[in-house]
């Protein structure tokens, strides 16, 4: 297997990881009898907002989908609808953000909106995910030469440089935060307490 194909599927499952615990909590936290801790929910939301952007969809934008572009016009609408999921998925990340505070202040006002946003984010990720590994890998698969898997590789290898192990530091703290946040099921973290009645 290509390395940036290893390195674009293994950054995926930690997307996917982080999507399915938000999902989770979001199930939890309906429970009007538990007080929420709500840094979870920052910290995941901030997970899934920062990672693709500032490491994933960098590589993919720069490296990989101007060579998957210049194979046909239909690999060309293929790219560009993904470019415009990137742009698609930012929005709604702010989206979740904005009902996030709203939930905070005044649970359980605003919390079915909040909980539809999640689900409606999470199936637009992994429908994005599923996209990239199931049509566009492949249609790189079959057309890059050599030296398009080369230039991909090298660029993909940039998680190797200094500034890229900042980034992944980050994340992995940011990762660990999130674990010791979370409750069990979903992660180490303190039971919720129960609301007083």
């Amino acid at each position: 297997m290509k390395e940036s194909i290893r390195i674009i599927q293994g950054e995926h499952r930690s997307i996917s990881s982080v999507l399915l615990a938000l999902k989770e909590l979001t199930r939890m936290a309906r429970d009007a009898s538990v007080r929420p801790d709500f840094r979870a929910f920052r910290a995941m939301i901030r997970y899934i907002d920062e990672y693709p952007e500032r490491l994933h969809h960098p590589k993919e934008d720069e490296y990989l989908f101007p060579r998957v572009a210049a194979i046909s016009a239909q690999a060309r609408e293929l790219v560009e609808r993904l470019e415009s999921e990137h742009r698609e998925g930012a929005r709604l990340i702010r989206e979740l953000e904005r009902a996030l505070v709203i939930v905070e202040d005044a649970r359980p006002a605003g919390w079915r909106e909040f909980s539809d946003l999640v689900e409606q984010y999470c199936q637009f990720h992994w429908n994005h995910m599923r996209l990239e590994e199931n049509e566009l890998l492949p249609l790189a698969e079959r057309h890059f030469t050599s030296a398009d898997w080369m230039a991909v590789d090298e660029g993909f290898a940039a998680n190797h440089d200094p500034l890229a192990e900042v980034k992944e530091r980050d994340f992995a703290a940011l990762f660990t935060r999130l674990v010791n946040l979370a409750p069990a099921p979903v992660g180490l973290g303190e039971p919720w307490k129960r609301a007083s009645g």
